[in-house]
């Protein structure tokens, strides 16, 4: 029985670190064509249990229903250098909506563009741009004082990337509702085609 687990904790490792994203026990469950999510759930924990106990810079992160395998926090920074800061529409639009709602909950964002969100953060966090703290079941998103200097943002306070986001973008402001809604007109943010195929140069003076 003992070999079984350690297989399976084996392929769910592999199927996390080649996926690059974020997978639902779901998921998992029908990349190795089992039913039993209980069994799943188990092995999930002893990988995540066998990470903490090793010196490592990787951890198992539950990331909503969802799990992954990333950098630790203290790693991220230095990783930034080999980093590709090219980004696709979506990304772009994932991380504009992070800025103009921090602090943002992931849930919510998932609720604004589905789930594609939690590869989206992944990739964001991956590149030094958001920052990613445990809230609960989810996780809650700000953006870092590199999303500042590379999109030529000049603070760090929510406050005033939101009101950079508003004059650059044409938002429309409103008061923020309770509980996490998001504000009004703030869903439909698209990147301008400079944010999607411009330098670092170009995103500094003329993307958000």
């Amino acid at each position: 029985m003992p070999s079984k687990v350690d297989d399976l904790v084996l392929k769910l490792e592999a199927l996390l670190f080649a996926s690059g994203r974020p997978l639902s026990v779901r998921q998992l469950s029908d990349a190795l064509g089992l039913s039993d999510a209980r069994s799943i759930g188990a092995a999930l924990r002893q990988l995540t249990a066998a990470y903490d106990g090793r010196q490592t810079a990787l951890e198992v992160r539950r990331v909503g229903d969802r799990y992954a395998i990333q950098l630790r926090e203290p790693f991220v920074a230095g990783a930034r250098v080999v980093t590709p800061l090219d980004m696709a529409p979506r990304t772009l639009k994932t991380l504009t909506l992070i800025a103009y709602h921090q602090p943002m909950l992931q849930s919510v964002l998932a609720k604004m563009l589905g789930d594609v969100v939690y590869e989206e953060v992944q990739r964001l966090r991956s590149a030094g741009l958001v920052r990613t703290e445990p809230h609960g079941s989810t996780l809650e998103l700000t953006t870092t004082r590199l999303f500042a200097e590379q999109f030529g943002i000049p603070s760090t306070r929510p406050e005033e990337i939101r009101q950079f986001l508003e004059k650059k973008l044409g938002v429309v402001p409103s008061t923020t509702p309770p509980d996490g809604a998001v504000l009004e007109g703030a869903a439909d943010v698209s990147p301008t085609p400079a944010m999607v195929s411009g330098t670092s140069d170009d995103l500094s003076s003329s993307t958000l």
